[in-house]
């Protein structure tokens, strides 16, 4: 098992941490995978839950970097964010996607797909995969029990694909999506530009 990334690695601008993720480990249990797509939400932007100030809803979001977020999207899926900049601030990573490395097996009984691509090519994919739920808001991603490592050693600096965010009506136009450049484990729609082979 890798460190998990320090407090230092979040303390930092959501939009530098949500590229600078693209590439790490994330595990929960036994099953994790390489974060191959994020999406950055700042304070100031209308589509981030820090918009409308600290809430009940919304404390964890301006707690310590290095926090778990998780919050229900629709009612449906629980969605994990990491927790950026200094406390106070109100800015997460939308971790949307990984590609599958460990407890595959597992993954694909809580899933109910066979398809690796499948598995966590989405936001609410992946925590259905990892089985994360509600009840891992505000927890630690520095000591578990969700982890985020570095790059594997010999990894190499990731090719990263910018676009514009998905599934928003508030601040659309804006370019904070990031993406491992051809991965097929990315959520659709892929980025302008990029090309899948299947």
């Amino acid at each position: 098992m890798s460190e998990a990334l320090g407090p230092e690695f979040f303390e930092r601008s959501v939009h530098e941490v949500a590229q600078e993720l693209i590439g790490c480990t994330l595990m929960h249990g036994d099953c994790g995978g390489v974060i191959v797509e994020t999406e950055s939400y700042e304070r100031d932007d209308p589509a981030c839950h820090a918009y409308v100030g600290r809430t009940a809803r919304n404390e964890v979001l301006f707690g310590p970097p290095g926090r778990a977020y998780v919050y229900f999207s629709y009612g449906v899926h629980s969605l994990l964010n990491a927790v950026c900049e200094p406390e106070g601030e109100g800015a997460a990573v939308l971790i949307r996607a990984l590609e599958p490395v460990e407890g595959i097996e597992l993954m694909r009984a809580r899933r109910g797909v066979e398809r690796v691509e499948e598995l966590c090519s989405g936001p609410g994919k992946l925590t259905q995969a990892l089985a994360i739920g509600l009840d891992l808001n505000g927890s630690s991603l520095l000591d578990g029990p969700i982890r985020i490592e570095p790059p594997q050693a010999g990894a190499g600096t990731a090719d990263v694909a910018v676009g514009t965010r998905v599934g928003i009506t508030k601040a659309a136009e804006l370019e904070w999506r990031f993406c491992a450049r051809g991965s097929r484990h990315v959520s659709r729609p892929w980025p302008v530009g990029e090309r899948r082979v299947a």
